[in-house]
């Protein structure tokens, strides 16, 4: 399959972009659009969504509610679960210890440290580190990726997780835990951020859609996979054991991936640059190519554009100039909706009951479909019609539920419930396309010497969606339609946004932060031009 796809792909000679000065990109050019070798690290990266899944979800498993009776002080008289205080001759004492209902689950970090009553609040400070951890990893290794590589922060990452994850199961203090989840969810945002940039710069502009679809993929399946491991290992230490030790074999990685060859060149780096192509081209049975001459002159067209700011590149590039700031912040409010929606929908199904293993699964296996057809949406429709789509028809299904929810049809009481979830499974399924297709969209619209720190940076806006989520899914005990109304309202809002931003589909990668100002900017200018022009011809 690889070899019939460079044969299509890359010519036997030299290839026309090499001579162009308008378009000079040496990575698509020496090693094609997709060859085995792409595939084969592609592969290799795809599986650290698992790990991924796992310790970001675990949570639901080792954290879950409990019901449990008061033991201390102990009373003769009946009493109810989840009892807090009881009244002993007329008196309300606060009880010390309590028993659990260990059926489905022998032990979890809510019983090992009895976090109910009075200390209720330490399980909610624990998901909010998790979160907190995830958004921080985003940033610190977004920026370190930029600066240093993208190989080597991926590997201290892959570490960080293996060791804070045994950790997490062997501390005997809870204050120390939440250290460690702390250092765990560090690394799993910098092992995200980091992973899907090395995918996506070796990968030509007529795969992108593809690799961005099949990245995701790993981690519904490791979604649904948490739910079996969880089934096997119901204690919460053996659980926390079972997702951290795969990592070992992530380590392997460090003489399996390479370094990103795109930004090596960006670096000035391009005998480093040259030895991971040439080995590229010759894994890809690419012939005739001169990867010195063509790193060469991808290196003289783009030096032309770069300044010294390029060197030392920060957040504050991507709000610096105004087009790139436009589209910052378009894209980091998308990226908002995307985490609040997909995290905080998928907590609303789980309002329906059940049983909480099969729950999980499903929850991860429905966002598998929404994979596809953003693959199919984004190389048919273009990243931005794609994203205005979804975001539009996840909008539209919760704003409906309120309308089932609190409607009576026709005179009389009707079931909804079928209705209710099948709309919630749309708005599931429309956040999954928004959240497949904005991960593309953002790494096509920041230029290489930011990318890492704008992709960082809007992983990290997600996380700020993931933790307001359980906030919105809570106004329901206050208003019924509160929830659905905001998760409604917001991706229309984020549709409205996609308009400021320029279709990405098959376009050259920006590279400086010039290049970065600039697209979008000649699009805009060209179709001024042609619309001027035909006024004044007629």
């Amino acid at each position: 399959i690889a070899a019939h796809m460079n044969a299509k792909q890359v010519p036997k000679g030299k290839d026309d972009h090499v001579d162009s000065d308008t378009n000079v990109d040496a990575v698509q050019t020496a090693i094609g659009n997709l060859g085995r070798w792409q595939i084969i690290v592609c592969l290799a990266i795809s599986l650290i969504k698992f790990p991924v899944a796992w310790h970001q979800l675990a949570i639901v498993f080792m954290a879950p509610h409990q019901d449990y009776n008061c033991t201390e002080p102990s009373i003769t008289e009946e009493y109810s679960k989840d009892q807090c205080t009881v009244n002993l001759n007329g008196t309300l004492i606060k009880c010390t210890e309590w028993e659990y209902d260990r059926k489905l689950f022998p032990e979890t970090i809510i019983s090992q440290w009895n976090l109910v009553c009075d200390r209720t609040h330490y399980a909610n400070i624990q998901q909010s580190i998790l979160m907190f951890g995830v958004l921080l990893g985003n940033i610190i290794f977004g920026s370190l990726a930029d600066r240093y590589g993208r190989k080597t922060p991926l590997m201290i990452s892959i570490i960080l997780q293996l060791l804070s994850g045994i950790g997490c199961a062997i501390v005997p203090w809870f204050y120390v835990l939440l250290l460690m989840k702390l250092l765990s969810a560090l690394a799993t945002g910098g092992t995200m951020v980091t992973s899907y940039v090395i995918c996506m710069e070796i990968v030509g502009t007529k795969w992108r859609a593809a690799i961005t679809v099949l990245y995701q993929i790993p981690f519904s399946l490791g979604h649904m996979s948490l739910a079996g491991l969880a089934f096997w290992f119901r204690h919460w230490q053996h659980l926390q054991i079972a997702i951290t030790l795969p990592s070992i074999v992530l380590l392997s990685y460090w003489w399996i991936i390479p370094e990103s060859p795109r930004w090596l060149l960006a670096m000035g780096k391009q005998r480093a640059a040259c030895e991971i192509l040439q080995k590229a081209v010759n894994i890809n049975n690419v012939e005739n190519v001169d990867v010195p001459e063509i790193v060469r002159k991808h290196c003289f067209h783009h030096n032309l554009k770069k300044s010294a700011l390029d060197y030392k590149a920060s957040f504050f590039d991507l709000l610096r100039t105004p087009n790139m700031r436009i589209k910052s912040l378009s894209i980091f409010f998308n990226w908002i909706v995307c985490g609040m929606g997909l995290f905080g929908i998928s907590q609303y199904i789980g309002q329906v009951g059940g049983d909480i293993f099969i729950n999980f699964a499903v929850s991860g296996a429905i966002q598998i479909p929404g994979n596809f057809v953003a693959w199919w949406a984004m190389n048919t429709l273009g990243r931005r019609i794609t994203l205005i789509c979804s975001n539009s028809i996840s909008g539209v299904a919760c704003l409906f539920l309120i309308i089932v929810s609190n409607t009576i049809i026709l005179s009389f009481p009707l079931d909804t419930e079928w209705l209710r979830l099948l709309l919630t499974c749309l708005g599931i399924v429309g956040m999954s396309v928004s959240f497949t297709t904005v991960y593309l969209f953002s790494g096509e619209l920041f230029p290489t010497v930011v990318r890492n720190i704008g992709i960082g940076a809007s992983s990290m806006c997600a996380r700020i969606g993931s933790i307001l989520a359980p906030f919105v899914v809570s106004l329901n005990n206050i208003e019924t339609w509160l929830p659905p109304t905001i998760f409604g309202i917001l991706p229309l809002i984020g549709s409205a946004l996609c308009l400021l931003l320029p279709e990405t589909a098959e376009c050259t990668l920006p590279e400086t932060l010039q290049d970065g100002e600039e697209f979008g900017k000649k699009h805009k200018l060209k179709e001024k031009r042609g619309n001027f022009e035909e006024e004044a011809a007629f």
